[in-house]
């Protein structure tokens, strides 16, 4: 008696955490001052999902090698950094090409001419030459000099090279001005105070944001691009057409969901419910995942999200139907669900390790919105086996301790008999 109240204490408090999770994932929760928002804020949506503007840059000449290729594919994400645009997708697409998304900017030209232009950074002297170029750059940042007067300042750091041609331009132009210069555009020029020599100085501008300098720090670290980029193919999806496909997606998610739970319910009853609720637990900890990752989620990505639901669900089927067995060769309830669970096993994980093999590799050698696919699956695919496992088998466990599996009405397509033979022996 002691061990089916305790055991109906934690089902329903399993219950009550999982209804709560869920309310908060759809409809945000605030506790304690605290906000839990809602998943529709929190995690970032691709360029299908909310419009943008998608350009394919090609790297001009041959014997490009892989680290010039890796340089530049980093340079060009501190560029997009800069534009203030989040789940932006830097990323190589066969030898010689680069796609960037960036979802929210309409203005193609604003984006070509701001990011994927070559660029030539160099800091000139008041003789009009050359001192530095973006090589002799190491890092720029930015922070608030809290020893004169709270201002924004870029922190520069050169390396060994740059370091001692800026130590002979700061004896040379003591109390002059050096400016810095991003292709034809002036970004900053400050005025030498000290004769600096370890590699390292700060440039404060007059009524300077903490923004506008991390801005400029921003164009001053990403410097010259080491390869000429010319645009190959340029794409806008419309702000309309992207908040459209977002709800449908959401729609088709609601009805797949839905008609899965549905199935589960009608054909396996109780077994089917205990199924559903362990579910709604993963689709959850899927989305947490997603938003604690910082996934860009695309309409591929939906659509492997959908996959693993299915994924999910075939676990608990198999689950199911081994405690069938295990239940007409004549066991108990409890142990035919450890022994259908411990059966159910090898082809639990065989499914999925080999779906989650093919998911590193679409990764490794896909592009685009084939590596947003190949995530989202492998992400399903690792927390499906987490559910189906853990989550389930408690629950299965709790309602057996409970005595609920004692009535025929909630058996479904275990088969009456089979159960009862379990029960009886």
């Amino acid at each position: 008696m002691k061990s089916k109240v305790k055991s109906t204490i934690v089902f329903f408090l399993c219950i009550i955490l999982i209804g709560f999770l869920a309310y908060s994932g759809v409809y945000g929760v605030t506790l304690g001052g605290y906000k839990l928002k809602p998943f529709s804020e929190v995690i970032n949506r691709g360029l299908d999902l909310q419009g943008g503007v998608s350009v394919l840059e090609e790297v001009q000449g041959n014997n490009v090698d892989q680290k010039t290729m890796d340089r530049t594919v980093e340079l060009l994400s501190m560029r997009v950094n800069k534009l203030g645009v989040s789940e932006t997708v830097v990323a190589r697409e066969g030898q010689k090409r680069i796609r960037i998304d960036i979802p929210g900017k309409f203005d193609a030209k604003e984006v070509i001419d701001g990011v994927a232009k070559t660029g030539e950074l160099k800091f000139v002297g008041p003789d009009n030459k050359t001192i530095l170029t973006g090589k002799d750059v190491k890092d720029a940042t930015a922070s608030i000099d809290s020893t004169n007067g709270n201002q924004a300042v870029i922190n520069l750091e050169l390396n060994q090279q740059g370091a001692k041609k800026f130590s002979d331009a700061t004896q040379k132009f003591m109390g002059q001005t050096i400016a810095i210069y991003l292709d034809d555009q002036k970004l900053t020029e400050p005025q030498v105070d000290a004769h600096i020599t370890d590699g390292r100085a700060t440039i404060s501008g007059k009524n300077q944001t903490l923004e506008e300098a991390q801005r400029q720090a921003d164009l001053i670290k990403s410097g010259a691009l080491p390869v000429t980029v010319k645009p190959v193919q340029v794409k806008t999806i419309g702000a309309s057409l992207g908040s459209n496909a977002l709800p449908l997606s959401v729609m088709a998610g609601k009805i797949g969901i839905g008609l899965v739970m549905l199935f589960m319910l009608l054909y396996y009853r109780l077994p089917g419910l205990i199924a559903d609720i362990a579910l709604t637990l993963y689709v959850y900890i899927v989305l947490a995942a997603f938003a604690s990752v910082n996934v860009t989620l695309t309409l591929a990505g939906i659509a492997a999200f959908l996959l693993t639901v299915g994924m999910a669900v075939d676990a608990n089927i198999l689950i199911f139907e081994r405690t069938k067995e295990e239940l007409k060769s004549g066991r108990t309830v409890k142990a035919s669900i450890d022994a259908g669970f411990r059966r159910a096993m090898s082809s639990i994980l065989d499914s999925n390790i080999t779906s989650i093999i093919c998911g590193f590799v679409l990764y490794n050698v896909g592009t685009g919105s084939v590596k947003g696919f190949a995530l989202t699956l492998i992400i399903g695919v690792a927390l499906s086996m987490f559910t189906a496992v853990t989550v389930t088998r408690t629950l299965m466990k709790l309602v057996a301790n409970i005595g609920w599996f004692n009535h025929k009405q909630t058996i479904g397509t275990f088969g009456v008999h089979d159960f009862r033979k379990g029960l009886v022996k």
